[in-house]
């Protein structure tokens, strides 16, 4: 393992460091430019220099980590980009192998979160009349329309955090190949992730032209919010899927935290139903609020995600942040790997 990851060091050279740095760090300045100069005249005056100090703040901390640790965090990028044949060529193969062995195959990865988002259709829309509290908030859509826009790229999250925690585990007798690129498998589980949200994400368009809203030029930002929730997830599960070799308890701990999160995430609600700012904005936090709601925005609010600056400044700076330390962590563990599994 030890002289595989030496190649790949060796290998970043090319990336040159001064260079690399440099166009970061240019980036976050017009970034902080942009964010600085930015005014919303309906806006609290107060909030918005917290937001714009704590946004500087945020980036200046990413520059910084990314400039001390350039060539580690850069390392697996360049890993993942020089095996991209091989990544594509073992996605597919995972994804049916998954569901080899079965008579329907595929259609029990479809079925279970279909039969969910009907399930809390009935119970939420029909049964306790959820749509009524949901008009009162604001909403202006069919509830199940609704619904089904947060529960796919919720459903993508799940499955895509669920198998990349596993990647390690599940492909321990890979691990323990000395000549075997490892860094490899967390992105494989979370393209073969993709390949059944793209089924969902077509059934939430059928939904929305079954109640009378058609595809547009928003609808394109499906593919930019989709390509969030990848980088968020694959920043997260290498951070996870190195942690959980060394914690096992951690499988359960996720999927504690998936049951909760998908509660503090306004899939099933509205935030609007929030009566204060506060704490509107404490579940903005929430870097998976601002990837549903641009689901819903692309679908039938007809608006453009950088309409949302703030939300989407804070979600990139996170999510670069969440990236540079899952990957940083996971490269300073993965010569124990072989030595645990």
């Amino acid at each position: 393992m030890t002289e595989h990851t030496n190649h790949s060091d060796k290998k970043i050279k090319h990336f040159q460091k001064p260079a690399g740095v440099a166009i970061f760090w240019g980036l976050g300045l017009i970034l902080a430019l942009v964010l600085i100069n930015h005014h919303n005249p309906l806006a609290d005056q107060v909030t918005e220099q917290m937001k714009k100090v704590s946004g500087c703040v945020l980036i200046a901390f990413t520059c910084i980590i990314f400039t001390i640790y350039y060539d580690r965090i850069m390392t697996i990028p360049a890993e993942l980009f020089q095996s991209r044949k091989m990544i594509w060529k073992l996605a597919k193969n995972d994804f049916k192998k998954r569901y080899a062995g079965s008579y329907l195959g595929i259609v029990w990865g479809m079925a279970q979160p279909v039969v969910t988002v009907v399930m809390y259709w009935i119970v939420f829309d029909k049964v306790f009349d959820t749509r009524s509290q949901m008009v009162a908030s604001g909403l202006e859509v069919p509830y199940v329309l609704y619904l089904t826009a947060g529960l796919v790229p919720w459903f993508y999250f799940s499955e895509a955090i669920s198998q990349g925690t596993m990647a390690l585990l599940e492909y321990n007798y890979l691990v323990k190949k000395v000549v075997f690129n490892i860094s490899i498998l967390p992105i494989i589980k979370i393209i073969a992730a993709t390949f059944i949200h793209v089924f969902f994400v077509v059934v939430l368009l059928l939904v929305s032209v079954g109640y009378g809203y058609y595809p547009s030029v928003y609808t394109l930002q499906l593919i930019y919010y989709s390509f969030c929730m990848f980088l968020f997830v694959l920043g997260m599960s290498y951070l996870t899927c190195a942690l959980v070799v060394f914690i096992r308890d951690l499988q359960q701990i996720i999927g504690i935290a998936l049951q909760i999160g998908m509660w503090a995430t306004p899939i099933l609600w509205n935030i609007e139903m929030l009566t204060t700012d506060n704490m509107k904005t404490l579940f903005k936090l929430n870097p998976l609020v601002y990837i549903v709601n641009g689901y819903r925005s692309a679908i039938y609010e007809k608006i453009w995600f950088w309409e949302h600056f703030y939300s989407s400044t804070y979600f990139w700076i996170f999510t670069v942040s969440l990236f540079c330390i899952g990957t940083l962590i996971f490269r300073k563990l993965r010569g124990h790997f072989a030595d645990v599994l």
